[in-house]
């Protein structure tokens, strides 16, 4: 039985890797896959993060961690995984590379929030990103995304993961 792949976006600092995390930990057999943690974790030496340069690097490597992340989304599904991915994906070609990659049934959660909610969550963590990545707003704002787009402002992370559940198909792209 193939499991399910979910690609949770959104602006940094919005809540997808809290709710994508969730979503694994909830699932029967879950496996959440996090842009950040496996360039982070993985690359012991050399690495260049998005926003760093040399700015073709930093780019060579996430698309690097893009296509393994990919990988790994589709083998773990192929073995009964229900996998989440989170990832900034605000681009249509973005996401198409993904879908072209993962080639099985996907679907695509874009959270959003105000510019305030996002600074608030942001402030009472340890990694704070949001400032740094708001110019994103506008492509976020501009992404006729498929899939579901859900409005995190005033919801807690239950409220957000029971609004997922309830448009659960909508997702689907």
């Amino acid at each position: 039985m193939t499991g399910s792949i979910v690609i949770v976006s959104g602006l940094p600092g919005v809540g997808k890797t809290t709710v994508a995390r969730e979503l694994a930990t909830r699932a029967t057999r879950g496996a959440h896959l996090d842009t950040d943690q496996i360039g982070e974790t993985l690359i012991l030496s050399g690495l260049v993060a998005p926003g760093q340069g040399p700015a073709e690097e930093a780019d060579r490597q996430l698309t690097l961690r893009r296509r393994n992340i990919a990988d790994l989304a589709r083998n773990f599904a192929l073995a009964g995984f229900d996998v989440a991915i989170s990832d900034v994906v605000l681009w249509p070609e973005l996401l198409e590379q993904y879908r072209a990659a993962i080639d099985l049934p996907l679907r695509f959660v874009l959270l959003t929030a105000t510019a305030d909610t996002i600074a608030g969550r942001d402030a009472g963590r340890d990694k704070h990103v949001a400032e740094q990545w708001s110019h994103l707003r506008e492509a976020q704002d501009d992404f006729d995304a498929p899939g579901l787009r859900l409005d995190t402002t005033g919801l807690d992370l239950d409220e957000t993961l029971d609004g997922i559940r309830a448009r659960w198909d909508d997702a689907l792209i």
